[in-house]
């Protein structure tokens, strides 16, 4: 869906992105990830050419975003915004319905999506003629959220989007933003220096550094294979619930013993996270977890404590471990 080719971005003397390449498939969230000045939010700005490149080329879906006026190619994607943008003098219905207005929707077609939209966020429609001042910083990010979808764009850039949010709701909106059925369709750019978001939310990260990519690859990648010692230093410090978070229990399953599920086991999908695993049986009364391969007619059976002799396992037979 978006091919970015050795794109560069220089201001003076300065090289803020330097020849960088990377794709992103179509439905996937790809995480930017780096310390501040690494290039990152430049690079997310260059895609929808709120920054213009100084060099290479950026495609979405084939096409190379210059040969569409800047505008118009804003208008396919959603853009959200750390301090969320919206404007102070507009209603919440308002700030949503900008972009419908441009592409001339009329009303009842505005009114329904955005009700939708409001619904799925977990918004009040009261909220619907009040201005952003009134609404605490989560629910101004929801708002900021439902304009940048309200026009189901296929692409959504969102540029360090929780980063101004205390801990609990940036907790419980991650948790919102993952389990929204809205975004499982989209490909998604998003730019963060929280490393915890990062393996939380991405199917694969970009660390950069100094206006280049060190490590393209998946949470579980990084980790395990990490490209240089860069890498492996600028994930040290939180490395075992990064890789609690990173591994899913298909990476385990080998190490998984074959039981018949056992009376009062909880039922879940392979595909979740270690972490999501664990956290089950803190919020449950369960003992065994039943777990169901993502892909094969296969299943499990693990208790905490063989779940975690699986993940020693796991890490015992890493080569880089």
């Amino acid at each position: 869906m978006i091919k970015i080719d050795h794109l560069s971005k220089s201001f003076g003397k300065v090289k803020a992105v330097d020849g960088i390449s990377f794709e992103v498939a179509e439905g996937e969230n790809l995480i930017l990830l780096g310390t501040s000045g690494c290039g990152k939010t430049t690079t997310l700005k260059m895609i929808n050419r709120l920054i213009e490149p100084t060099g290479g080329k950026v495609f979405i879906n084939g096409e190379n975003i210059m040969d569409q006026p800047p505008e118009l190619l804003r208008r396919g994607i959603g853009y959200v915004l750390q301090n969320n943008g919206l404007f102070p003098h507009y209603t919440v219905a308002e700030n949503i319905a900008i972009v419908p207005q441009l592409l001339k929707w009329d009303k009842k077609q505005t009114e329904h999506r955005v009700s939708e939209l409001l619904e799925k966020l977990h918004l009040d429609k009261k909220y619907l003629n009040v201005y952003p001042n009134q609404l605490s910083g989560g629910q101004q990010q929801r708002v900021g959220l439902a304009r940048a979808l309200v026009a189901d764009p296929p692409v959504l850039l969102m540029d360090e989007p929780f980063g101004a949010l205390d801990n609990v709701t940036r907790s419980k909106i991650q948790a919102e933003f993952k389990a929204l059925d809205e975004l499982k369709r989209k490909t998604i750019v998003m730019v963060t220096h929280d490393v915890q978001e990062a393996f939380e939310l991405g199917d694969r990260i970009c660390l950069m550094d100094k206006g280049r990519i060190i490590q393209n690859g998946t949470p579980a990648e990084l980790l395990f294979k990490p490209a240089n010692a860069f890498v492996k230093d600028f994930l040290k410090e939180q490395r075992l619930q990064l890789e609690f978070k990173a591994l899913r229990l298909n990476n385990i399953w080998k190490y998984l013993p074959s039981q018949t599920p056992k009376q009062g086991s909880v039922d879940i999908h392979g595909d979740i996270s270690f972490w999501s695993a664990i956290e089950g049986f803190k919020f449950t009364q369960t003992e065994h977890l039943h777990i169901k391969h993502y892909k094969k007619d296969e299943y499990r059976s693990a208790g905490f404590e063989e779940l975690m002799a699986a993940f020693y396992q796991y890490k015992k037979h890493q080569p880089h471990e």
